[in-house]
């Protein structure tokens, strides 16, 4: 097969204890998936799950510099749990979902919030809020046989060593299980899917030169450097 011009390489993140990578196939968001950043965001503190997307080349495997956006002046962080799923289908089971899944990274949903509120206010998509590049730093995947299904634990985020979260993975309106299930109500879930599930309060503001370390108990670290 011929191509007008090469095609870009594929998208893969590393595996903790591997020297093979996950091959990335789409990458799906949850929305207001904590009481406390619903509340903070101005939400009702459960409402239904709903989802928006990241293109698979935002991903920044392992951290590291990433460049501050353009044409915003309100970037914020949102440290989250990240589902690797190595399977999957539709309409999917809670009973099932599990059985999906690969295992789990932590990463950082980065958003143009003034252009989100913006949109917002008019009616219109937050693509360019959420979805733009280097907008999705992720760390190692860790294989469910090293993490298990966690389902408790700390998810918390530092900027320049202050803690600005502190939240717990029990605080999710919506367990993983749940979210899988619901999703796959909308689209074919499949091998590679990444599935970022939310943030806990505490979302701020961030600006060049910042150093923000996220962990997630059980899981992993990333670190990152706006530059």
């Amino acid at each position: 097969m011929s191509f007008v011009f090469p095609p870009p390489p594929r998208v893969a993140l590393p595996v903790t204890g591997s020297d093979a990578l996950f091959p990335v196939r789409r990458v799906y968001c949850v929305g207001r998936n904590y009481a406390d950043h619903a509340i903070e965001m101005g939400a009702d503190s459960r409402e239904p799950p709903f989802f928006f997307s990241k293109p698979a080349d935002a991903l920044v495997a392992g951290g590291g510099d990433v460049p501050y956006p353009p044409l915003t002046g309100d970037l914020q962080h949102e440290v989250e749990l990240v589902v690797a799923l190595a399977a999957g289908g539709e309409r999917i089971p809670v009973s099932q979902a599990l059985d999906c899944v690969f295992g789990y990274a932590v990463g950082l949903d980065l958003t143009r919030r003034d252009l989100q509120q913006r949109a917002k206010e008019k009616g219109h998509p937050w693509d360019m809020a959420k979805g733009f590049d280097h907008s999705a730093p992720i760390g190692a995947i860790t294989p469910l046989a090293t993490s298990g299904h966690p389902l408790h634990g700390a998810i918390r985020l530092r900027v320049n060593g202050q803690l600005r979260q502190d939240g717990d993975l029990g605080q999710m309106s919506w367990k993983v299980a749940e979210i899988i299930t619901n999703l796959s109500t909308y689209v074919h879930l499949q091998a590679g899917d990444l599935i970022f599930t939310g943030t806990p309060a505490g979302v701020s503001t961030v600006t060049r030169g910042d150093l923000l370390e996220a962990t997630v108990a059980g899981v992993g670290e990333l670190t990152v450097r706006l530059v």
